[in-house]
């Protein structure tokens, strides 16, 4: 499952429970669109993971919550508590070890 999502407490209520990816990116970034295909397969693979994806232009409360400085940036929530925090292009199998999947 994909949800877009660029409101503060729509955020914190989507990852408090389970394990989610969220990925920071923006429209103009190349790498980000690069990823955006692999994420949408693992998504689909996994229906137990959400992902969330935020554009970090739109979402300026979130992006500054993670202090998003780098796009993509991929952050694992694991029942609301960061897990871990990376930026850059990961191919699929490096994502999926990111996840434990």
């Amino acid at each position: 499952m994909i949800k877009h999502i660029s409101d503060y407490n729509e955020f914190k209520t989507e990852v408090a429970e389970g394990l989610c990816l969220v990925d920071f990116y923006t429209t103009w970034c190349g790498p980000c669109k690069m990823l955006s295909p692999i994420i949408e397969a693992i998504a689909e693979e996994h229906p137990e993971l959400k992902v969330i994806k935020v554009d970090a232009e739109e979402a300026p409360e979130l992006s500054a919550e993670f202090r998003i400085n780098a796009v993509p940036t991929l952050v694992k929530i694991q029942d609301g508590k960061v897990q871990e925090i990376r930026a850059g292009y990961m191919p699929e199998p490096v994502l999926l070890r990111f996840l434990g999947l």
